[in-house]
């Protein structure tokens, strides 16, 4: 293979992937990509009741049979890349800890002591340390969650550390992201880590990207419109027309399951088939890749980073996403952090200014009751089978 011209831009950057670097599972999909002359856009019949967005008992609902029941994407495993870090986490309006022990064993716990139920750590930031103690009365727990020290342990009578340590949620690290049981009385369900999910992650090298960047949004939106962007084409050339919208035809995806997880393939504006073949080139300038990770986490792959967003449904009018800009590595030289800083000031204005602008005024229009149901277009037939899929969980 002959190696790939260097311009300014690939020689800021330690690796390109190529066509030949991804599985199988996404090789194939790329290669079911029509030229956009002759993609077939369907038409559809598909609606939804208005009230799925708004209602509170169907808010409630979602939580206990899809956010509770079994296991759901929490954090980006990057995030304790190093063995021995630990960090809280309360965008879900839990307090808990996530930490790679010294083994590189990852954990969840809830955050609270052992003793009076303090928080452990107030900070969401990840940070190097051998253990951790609690604030209050410093009862010391490894980040493997064991109780090791008590302040004036003599004072207690009989006390078992052992019955005291931290409490664990049942966790596992999957392509590089990290999925938890949140009720922790519940029968472990980890069915929607699918292998072919975790071949696609590896293949993008997620679980050993660099958390680049990392920020917050509260948004005024149900959880479902904030992820409804995602899933679909119809809005790209529309609400993006002044920033990404030109870079991206209005044609459909190449659309497959990996389990719940639903996987949309689309050509960059100029895509022909034959840029697959094009040699050492870096297959993200011509083909994006979107990952939804049922329920809750987004993951979209663009020329020089990945983004990944972990959406969590505070109210039936409120969530919380957390964006992740993950890149090849650290960068090492002016020209990497210029490319870097720039595409990340370009992701959080699109997303935060534009995706997430059209869900709050979604949200906003549809509590007004002035819509029954919502409609959706061919553009739009990801959502159907997205929902179709959610519906499968849910009673009745």
């Amino acid at each position: 293979m002959n190696a790939p011209a260097k311009t300014a831009e690939a020689a800021a950057l330690p690796l390109v992937q190529t066509f030949d670097m991804l599985s199988t599972g996404q090789r194939a999909a790329m290669q079911r990509i029509a030229r956009h002359d002759e993609a077939e856009v369907p038409q559809i019949d598909f609606q939804t009741p208005a009230s799925m967005f708004t209602s509170a008992e169907r808010f409630a609902l979602e939580q206990q049979h899809l956010f509770r029941a079994r296991a759901v994407p929490l954090a980006v495993s990057a995030l304790i890349a190093e063995n021995g870090t630990a960090m809280g986490h309360d965008a879900l309006g839990i307090p808990l800890i996530i930490s790679r022990d010294k083994q590189g064993q990852a954990h969840v716990f809830l955050n609270a002591c052992q003793h009076k139920g303090a928080k452990l750590l107030e900070t969401c930031e990840p940070m190097k340390a051998a253990r951790m103690t609690c604030p209050y009365h410093a009862w010391t727990f490894g980040l493997d969650g064991k109780l090791l020290a008590v302040a004036r342990p003599e004072t207690f009578v009989g006390l078992d550390k052992s019955s005291r340590n931290l409490v664990e949620l049942p966790s596992r690290e999957h392509g590089g992201i990290i999925w938890v049981m949140l009720d922790r009385n519940a029968e472990p369900d980890f069915s929607p880590l699918v292998p072919e999910l975790a071949e696609d992650l590896e293949a993008l090298d997620l679980p050993r990207l660099h958390v680049y960047g990392r920020k917050r949004f509260e948004i005024a939106a149900n959880w479902k419109l904030v992820l409804e962007p995602f899933l679909e084409g119809y809005h790209v050339q529309r609400l993006h027309a002044q920033t990404v919208g030109p870079m991206f035809a209005d044609v459909p995806n190449v659309v497959d399951l990996l389990g719940p997880t639903i996987r949309q393939i689309s050509g960059k504006a100029n895509f022909t088939p034959d840029d697959l073949a094009l040699p050492g080139e870096n297959i993200h300038k011509t083909v994006t890749t979107v990952y939804n990770m049922f329920p809750n986490c987004v993951v979209i792959t663009s020329p020089w980073y990945i983004s990944v967003m972990l959406l969590h449904p505070r109210a039936a009018d409120h969530t919380t996403v957390e964006y992740h800009m993950l890149t090849r590595s650290v960068p090492d030289n002016p020209k990497a952090e210029e490319l870097y800083a720039r595409s990340y000031e370009m992701v959080l204005n699109v997303f935060g200014n534009e995706d997430f602008r059209a869900a709050e005024i979604s949200h906003a229009g549809l509590a007004t009751g002035a819509l029954d149901t919502c409609v959706y277009s061919g553009l739009e037939a990801s959502i159907a089978t997205y929902y179709g899929v959610l519906d499968g969980f849910m009673p009745g």
